[in-house]
């Protein structure tokens, strides 16, 4: 009886590699997601785990389409940057490759005029 090893499977079939958010982005992400809530603005969120991009999406009410997506696209780092916020109807409010700086346009929606 002759063994042989058995054959490996093709590169092309391996699992993709998907993108994710790190924890200190998640802890950025987490920071305001929370500052949000206690606003009463943004009420839930989800994750998505794609092969060219990782998505946080925010919502007012679970069954609405999201307010605004956090995106991490790496294919852009060379480029505009590797984060950007987009709005409700697919415009790109800001761009960048610092994580902050991009959810700063988030947080003005944070301020606003004290009634007295």
């Amino acid at each position: 009886m002759n063994m042989e090893a058995p054959t490996p499977f093709p590169a092309a079939h391996r699992a993709f590699e998907e993108v994710s958010f790190d924890r200190r982005e998640l802890g950025v992400i987490l920071r305001l997601y929370g500052q949000m809530v206690a606003a009463g603005e943004w009420r839930d969120y989800g994750i998505s785990c794609l092969r060219d991009l990782a998505v946080f999406c925010v919502f007012r009410r679970t069954a609405e389409n999201p307010l605004y997506r956090i995106e991490k696209r790496p294919k852009l780092r060379a480029r505009q940057g590797i984060y950007a916020v987009v709005g409700m109807d697919g415009q790109v409010l800001r761009r960048g490759h610092d994580l902050a700086a991009v959810l700063r346009v988030l947080e003005k929606k944070l301020i606003r005029p004290v009634e007295g």
